[in-house]
């Protein structure tokens, strides 16, 4: 039951944050990189819970590139 409401609970935490993510880059906002991010443990989660370990790996590279999109808006200085 516990994992049930555990699945319940990354699914909403996905959608909110998954959407919130896309809808920031697409105002050019950076700060969509961070949500982006803050998405990836519930998608972890969702793929161990369901057996997806095709989500799984794929989350691998969606973690990279959220760290790296981070890094580019965040830390790397602008060359202008």
């Amino acid at each position: 039951m516990v994992v049930v409401y555990l699945d319940m609970i990354s699914q909403v935490f996905l959608f909110v944050f998954g959407v919130l993510a896309i809808v920031l880059l697409a105002r050019d906002n950076k700060w969509g990189f961070v949500f982006g991010l803050l998405s990836n443990p519930f998608y972890y989660i969702t793929a161990y819970l369901n057996g997806q370990w095709g989500l799984f790996l794929v989350n691998i590279a969606y973690t990279i590139s959220w760290v790296y999109g981070c890094y580019t808006h965040f830390y790397q200085k602008n060359k202008k």
